[in-house]
């Protein structure tokens, strides 16, 4: 029996299905050690500026626990909003045979990294950075050299896709084990018959036509995201009955309604957020989903994993961390380069223009998504267990 101790920032709705299936797998004793609560009561989202909780479970299926927070400030906006004292005592308390970091900029990863109580013990990464937009200068290769000499802690990474893997190979980190990431593929697949009936009726209480081609964004309204960018491609795409639908919040939201109002947009719907269980819906909805993001912060863009479930057809930019992994261009979707507001007018155009080959490239994302599941991830970490336990 292994014993594997995953510590991360809070309880995520991606990660705590694939807890409760690692809690079953055979071989394996799992505890997880969160950092911080975000998630589990209302509190304020600092992306979506709105208070949230999510509506799906959790903390079900897995055992865990929540080290104390000492910050301040708690949260994953700063170094030391995750200060956590008595999280290597209680990892060394609960005797792991290794570690499973998500992530490793904050004060507590790094007190755990350089604490000589837990040197024994393996420390696996995962995290989904990448080098897809590359900065140059002195201080992103200070960052770079400083990585090299802190990744020696590390006895394996768990990329979650090609990009991510390049960039931990970079970084020092030798042996790679692929754990791709993943949605809850079955609860998105299994809700797809009533999702569609639900978005058909939907699409009346909007005043969308029927036959209407649906361009989606979903997600928080935040430069990094780039939502101003899509409103003006599709502007300059003067499709006479195409409509683009924004579902989400945040901070640009007021600037994306003025500027949609002063280019005469008729065809822009603005839908607040919607939560998890809602989802289903809000991708079968749309014809289309695009994710336009700017900059290194776009580290996968897991709506696109959700979207696929959905068999929906994906426009996405080249700095969007899932794009080498997920979009087969012609056949599950287009890369168009990042900023370039001509380019992803002209992906639109394309998408547009061949209804049939539109639904076609949807039933192939939805074939696709199959391969990047919590399965796969589970053969990719159990794979790197079972070496260093040797």
């Amino acid at each position: 029996m292994i014993r594997l101790a995953v510590v991360l920032s809070h309880p995520i709705q991606y990660y705590a299905p694939w807890f409760r299936q690692l809690a079953q797998q055979q071989g394996l004793l799992l505890q997880v050690f969160y950092l911080w609560d975000f998630g589990v009561s209302p509190q304020l989202d600092r992306g979506f500026g709105q208070e949230l909780q999510w509506d799906v479970p959790l903390l079900e299926g897995y055992t865990h626990t929540f080290v104390a927070n000492c910050s301040s400030e708690p949260g994953t906006h700063h170094f030391a909003g995750l200060h956590n004292p008595s999280l290597a005592g209680e990892l060394l308390r609960w005797r792991p045979d290794a570690v499973l970091l998500f992530g490793y900029a904050y004060r507590s990863h790094l007190g755990l990294l350089l604490d000589p109580r837990l040197w024994h013990v393996p420390l696996l990464l995962r995290g989904d950075s990448h080098q897809l937009a590359p900065r140059a200068g002195l201080k992103p290769l200070l960052a770079l050299l400083l990585r090299r000499l802190l990744f020696r802690r590390f006895a394996a990474g768990l990329p979650v896709g090609q990009a991510n893997a390049a960039w931990m190979a970079r970084n020092g980190i030798r042996r790679l084990f692929l754990a791709p990431h993943a949605v809850d593929n079955a609860r998105f697949q299994a809700a797809a018959p009533e999702a569609e009936r639900a978005a058909r009726a939907w699409r009346q209480q909007l005043g969308i036509p029927a036959a209407a081609p649906v361009v989606l964004f979903a997600g928080k309204f935040e430069a990094k995201k780039r939502p101003l960018d899509l409103l003006e491609a599709f502007a300059a795409l003067h499709h006479p009955t195409a409509v683009l639908v924004f579902v989400g919040a945040g901070p640009l939201e007021a600037e994306l309604k003025r500027r949609a109002t002063f280019l005469g947009l008729g065809q822009v719907i603005f839908q607040g957020f919607q939560n998890q269980t809602a989802m289903p819906r809000t991708y079968a909805l749309a014809d289309l989903v695009v994710l336009p993001s700017y900059g290194p912060g776009e580290t996968w863009g897991l709506c696109i994993n959700e979207a696929m479930n959905l068999a929906k057809t994906v426009i996405v930019s080249s700095h969007v961390g899932c794009g080498p992994d997920l979009v087969i261009p012609g056949q599950t979707g287009w890369i168009f380069p990042s900023g370039d507001r001509m380019a992803l007018t002209a992906a639109l155009e394309v998408a547009f223009s061949d209804p049939d080959l539109l639904l076609q490239m949807g039933m192939a994302s939805r074939k696709h998504i199959d391969s990047y599941s919590y399965h796969q991830a589970t053969a990719g970490l159990m794979q790197a267990l079972t070496l260093l336990q040797r």
